[in-house]
């Protein structure tokens, strides 16, 4: 089994404000000397997880970052027809496994402080114990075993968890997520625009109902992702066909899934226009390297990909790493997502 698998992909996103700063701009970073555009890997990987390719693939294996697993407790506990008072009782003990319950006096009492990551088999065992209160039982949440170190949640597997009030079942992520910058210098620009009352009479001013203004830019981005799949292996409890449903999955949403943000303004939907796809037993290394000095030209996606296999070319030769399993799809060449989908998941060499 190769351990480490890679990918790496150049998109295209025309002018969009996927990912916002503090000030609603588009997120930026300077790299050799020249602004660029960036899209957090944090935001990159929500629109995954959240995406139609891990929703298809992943059935049942998707796990659910939120603070409301207590008020879904509770809201069972009504509808099996405990009392309220000992119904929040019983919820608040059992929210308290994942998190910091807010105050007892807070409108959602039974709402944890923190975001946490839950795993189905976790949401499905805090169930049962809420089932068991029901039937009764005088239960004890922080001894009923309720957290797991390794599950079916491939979500979860791929980018991690961190229980603050319980790091033993922390979660380490076996992919790592680079931000995506564009492979040249990029200038945010400003769209001014305005609304118009639609009932507003000609004889009244003509002037608008609403004025605004939105930052947006475009360009080339490249995106890099690695897994340690052993490690993926072992966080899927030694499940390997859904550690390769996984990484299809990831490779399938890398290419076709983009950042939410301002989407109904821009319908920014791009698809990579070359995927680089490695496997191996090297220690992984990013290709970013080759847009420290910025890709230049009329047609910066050709510019990209000459720029990124004369960088890997030379970076494998200077490290003797030309044994890695390598495939690749361009947009109006050759390969096609399919084969990089199959070849990303693929158990072994």
């Amino acid at each position: 089994m190769s351990r480490f698998l890679q990918l790496h992909l150049l998109t295209f996103f025309p002018p969009a404000n996927m990912n916002r700063d503090d000030t609603g701009r588009p997120k930026t970073a300077v790299v050799g000397g020249a602004t660029r555009l960036r899209l957090s890997s944090q935001a990159l990987k929500r629109a995954w997880r959240t995406s139609d390719a891990f929703a298809a693939a992943l059935e049942g294996h998707i796990g659910a970052r939120t603070q409301r697993l207590g008020d879904d407790i509770l809201a069972h506990l009504r509808v099996g027809g405990m009392a309220e008072a000992p119904a929040i009782a019983v919820a608040r003990d059992i929210a308290g496994v994942f998190g910091k319950v807010k105050d007892a006096k807070d409108p959602n009492p039974a709402r944890i402080e923190q975001l946490a990551f839950i795993a189905p088999e976790e949401r499905q065992a805090a169930l049962a114990l809420a089932d068991r209160a029901l039937a009764g039982e005088k239960i004890d949440a922080k001894a009923a075993g309720l957290l797991r170190t390794a599950d079916s949640a491939a979500d979860i597997a791929l980018f991690g968890r961190m229980l603050a009030d319980d790091p033993g079942y922390n979660r380490e992520a076996a992919a790592q997520v680079a931000h995506a910058i564009t492979t040249h210098k990029v200038m945010v620009e400003d769209d001014y625009y305005t609304a118009v009352d639609d009932l507003k009479k000609p004889a009244e001013d003509a002037g608008a109902g609403f004025l605004g203004e939105a930052a947006f830019g475009s360009g080339v981005f490249y995106l890099y992702l690695c897994v340690d799949r052993a490690l993926l292996v072992r966080n899927l409890d030694g499940d390997s066909a859904l550690a390769g449903a996984a990484l299809g999955a990831l490779a399938q949403a890398a290419a076709t899934t983009a950042p939410g943000g301002k989407q109904n303004s821009f319908a920014a939907h791009g698809r990579a226009g070359y995927i680089l796809a490695e496997r191996g037993d090297q220690q992984p290394r990013t290709l970013a390297g080759a847009f420290a000095r910025p890709v230049t030209g009329l047609d910066l996606m050709e510019a990209s990909i000459e720029s990124l296999c004369k960088f890997r070319k030379a970076i494998d030769k200077a490290y003797n790493l030309e044994a890695t399993d390598r495939a690749e799809m361009t947009v109006g060449g050759s390969g096609t997502l399919a084969e990089i989908v199959a070849f990303f998941a693929q158990a072994t060499p």
